[in-house]
């Protein structure tokens, strides 16, 4: 019996199934794409096949765009008779991310005007725009359409709501939203404790931590980099102390992340012989790793042992950058290694191809400053290949003032009042070098134009680590709970100084008043009340470490010298450039600072 021949095909199923297989075959190798020129051989492949107009093949394409060209993506979007909701959130992701993130607040705005739903994935791409532009307005226009479309319990839209108000500096409306949220993950926390760490809130950022231990959530390695970072801002060693053993408990100390926030950590505590074991732990260590101990050797006071340093990553064949040796040129700078930053900055371009920037030139200005080189520090400015900034004749006029050259001081407060008329350390500095020589009536002037202009000088404050917490103190400091106890101990202090022969140097107090006066106000000075509170709150011959948001002024440094023997003390105190570590009458800088 002769076989049934199959029905004739119908040419509309065949041809279904061959547009649906070539659909399948495009959105497939679109999955696959590495560069925009295959994406838009693809597009064309698409237009070609008449399936440009497919839903799916849409989605996927301006997928595939966004990955490495945002511009075609919204090309892509612009084109579509009938966009998705997919299309519209990966062009604002692109956008978002892209170099241009105003673009797609812009591009949302536009689409939103058309009547474009949002929802749960539209808003963390929008609201890192916003953060990325410091945008606080355009973020809260946000926020008000994220509450609109009743998205804000999704944790991922809260947690970037988080990260807005905290890098636009507003921690009270990210705290708000933290504390709204009905389901928080290890992302939430680290969004508010990186916050407080970002705006130099590292005591409420240690208080965050305390309380997601509390609640029960496991930190992870960003957490830890965020709470040793803090532990550094504020110099708490030993929660820094007790950071690394749970780091080491729970395994997290393998991200290069980690072990770089540790050697950070340990240096800005100034137990630098720490930093330096576990630097040396690292098996693969890199330019990161390496730049963060050359500057914890730098301002540490260990010079010559970061610039040692510097030459052992050239020799194992790591190529500086240009944070690697800003790193290198501060190390000189400490230390007064005139000749070897001379050299290190000559190699800038000539051996390791880096051209100058800015910073550069105010590492060698610093360090030629300091050192004397007053006329060759002001020549290098005046030379400079671009404009100096204030910053740059600011680190020259701190030279003029180690110096007492009035002549050149003036000079360079002209430049600087050009620039920013209204910082008040320039006065400051003016007025320190006018003191010193006994320029009374110029130290009145430029009191009298600071309050005309409503300059206020920053308040010097100290902060100590006693028992796990972080205290802070003011000049004068008569706010804490154990006032009574420290100013008596600031008077014992003063008076055992004068007994081991200490001349109070009142040339540093700008205002002219009697010698008592004015000896009586350098002994209140916030890092000598930081010193008493330590000294009534420790056990006897425990290190004591202060950290200062100023600069430590003279008097206060050869007081230090003499206090870590009166009372057999190792004294720390890191300021806002270095440490001065205090060891039986002399400091780690060799009073070169």
């Amino acid at each position: 019996m002769a076989a049934v021949p199959p029905p004739p095909a119908n040419p509309t199923t065949v041809s279904a199934k061959t547009d649906r297989a070539d659909l399948l075959e495009a959105v497939e190798l679109l999955r696959r794409c590495t560069s925009p020129e295959e994406t838009r051989q693809l597009h064309a492949r698409l237009v070609k096949a008449g399936l440009s107009d497919n839903r799916f093949a849409q989605n996927r394409l301006t997928a595939s765009c966004a990955l490495s060209d945002a511009r075609y993506a919204l090309e892509v979007f612009a084109r579509s008779a009938s966009p998705s909701r997919f299309m519209r959130n990966t062009v604002v992701r692109a956008l978002a991310e892209s170099e241009s993130p105003g673009d797609a607040v812009r591009f949302y705005g536009g689409t939103h005007a058309l009547g474009l739903p949002a929802n749960r994935y539209t808003f963390p791409a929008l609201l890192k725009a916003c953060a990325r532009l410091l945008g606080l307005e355009e973020g809260r226009q946000a926020h008000c359409h994220v509450v609109k479309w009743g998205l804000q319990p999704d944790v991922h839209v809260s947690n970037t709501l988080i990260h807005l108000y905290a890098s636009c500096g507003r921690l009270t409306q990210a705290r708000k939203v933290f504390d709204e949220m009905p389901l928080r993950t290890v992302v939430s926390w680290n969004a508010l404790i990186s916050g407080y760490v970002q705006n130099g809130m590292s005591s409420e950022a240690l208080s965050m931590f305390r309380e997601m231990q509390i609640e029960g959530t496991e930190p992870n390695e960003v957490t830890m980099i965020g709470v040793l970072t803090a532990c550094s801002h504020a110099g708490a060693l030993e929660l820094g102390k007790w950071a690394h053993a749970y780091i080491r408990r729970r395994g997290l100390g393998v991200r290069i992340g980690v072990v770089t926030a540790l050697i950070d950590m340990y240096s800005k505590c100034g137990c630098i012989e720490r930093a330096v074991e576990v630097f040396e732990g690292i098996p693969d260590k890199n330019i990161v790793c390496y730049t963060a101990m050359i500057n914890g050797l730098a301002v540490n006071g260990h010079g010559e042992s970061a610039a040692a340093l510097f030459d052992r990553m050239v020799m194992v064949g790591i190529k500086p950058d240009e944070i690697s040796l800003i790193s290198v040129l501060c190390a000189c700078s400490h230390s007064g290694l005139v000749e070897a930053g001379r050299r290190y900055f000559r190699d800038l371009q000539r051996r390791y191809n880096v051209a100058p920037q800015v910073e550069h030139y105010g590492c060698m200005v610093d360090l030629l400053g300091r050192s004397g080189h007053l006329e060759e520090a002001y020549e290098l400015v005046k030379n400079m290949p671009f404009e100096p900034n204030a910053i740059i004749w600011r680190t020259l006029l701190g030279a003029c003032k180690v110096h007492n050259n009035v002549k050149l001081g003036e000079l360079v407060v002209k430049e600087i009042m050009m620039l920013e008329p209204h910082h008040h350390g320039d006065y400051v500095l003016l007025s320190n070098i006018y003191a010193a020589a006994g320029r009374w009536e110029d130290v009145s002037k430029i009191r009298r134009v600071m309050k005309d202009r409503g300059i206020v000088k920053t308040p010097g404050c100290s902060m100590i680590e006693v028992g796990n917490k972080i205290y802070s103190f003011i000049v004068k400091d008569k706010s804490h709970r154990h006032s009574e106890e420290m100013y008596k101990m600031l008077d014992q202090m003063a008076q055992r100084l004068r007994s081991a022969g200490h001349v109070p140097n009142t040339s540093l107090v700008l205002i002219d008043m009697d010698e008592e006066e004015k000896e009586n106000s350098l002994n209140y000075h916030s890092e000598k009340v930081a010193l008493a509170f330590g000294l009534i709150k420790t056990r006897a011959g425990t290190p004591i470490r202060i950290v200062k948001n100023l600069r430590v002024c003279d008097d206060c440094h050869s007081a230090m010298k003499l206090l870590s023997v009166i009372y057999e003390r190792e004294i720390t105190v890191r300021d806002r450039n270095r440490f001065h570590h205090f060891r039986g009458g002399v400091c780690s800088c060799g009073d070169y600072w």
